[in-house]
């Protein structure tokens, strides 16, 4: 099924429902259910990580939101350095406590297999449950891929499941060496040259 959706710029005023999104979409994920081994607060964790992620989208990327709040995709620019979040520590520990360190742990992984060429980084692609196989995924990819072709940026993402890679891979992206979890959960880092 195809789908005709309206896509805008997401502002502040959407970060809380944009986060609840993603946490809500995330969730099922096994990388999640390592870093919150608690099912039971697994979800209100999420949420509140993923604000302090969105709520620096929102001013330094690009946060690109289905209009009916179905589907959303967070894109930061690594075209120049942008600062870390503010007072992401402390944010952090408040938001994920007691398994911060695992949080910690998942940042330095991805910072370490990220790459340096510069690029746009997508760091969420988020489908609300309920709206999943309408292809509202790949229609926020075109949308922002078609942006990134028009000035030659590549895009880098990070798979968490077999079924994010897949689609990935059908929009153009070329899988690198997976890095695992310390539970050996993989995540397919992913490049996309511009067309």
């Amino acid at each position: 099924m195809t789908t005709d959706a309206t896509i805008r710029r997401a502002t502040s005023d959407d970060a809380e429902q944009i986060a609840a999104l993603i946490a809500v979409a995330f969730t099922p994920l096994p990388a999640v259910a390592w870093l919150v081994p608690d099912p039971t607060v697994r979800l209100p964790i999420m949420t509140a990580n993923f604000r302090i992620l969105v709520d620096h989208a929102i001013d330094y990327g690009d946060v690109e939101l289905v209009e009916d709040g179905s589907a959303v995709a967070v894109w930061f620019p690594r075209i120049e350095p942008i600062p870390e979040p503010i007072d992401y520590e402390r944010r952090l520990t408040i938001a994920c406590y007691p398994w911060t360190d695992r949080f910690r742990l998942l940042d330095e992984l991805f910072e370490d297999n990220h790459p340096t060429e510069p690029h746009d980084h997508g760091a969420f692609l988020a489908v609300h449950p309920d709206h999943q196989g309408r292809s509202l995924g790949s229609t926020l990819l075109r949308h922002h891929h078609a942006a990134l072709d028009a000035t030659g940026t590549p895009a880098y993402l990070e798979a968490s499941s077999p079924g994010s890679r897949d689609l990935y891979l059908r929009h153009g992206y070329q899988t690198r060496e997976p890095f695992t979890l310390p539970d050996g959960t993989p995540f397919w880092p992913m490049w996309r040259d511009p067309r």
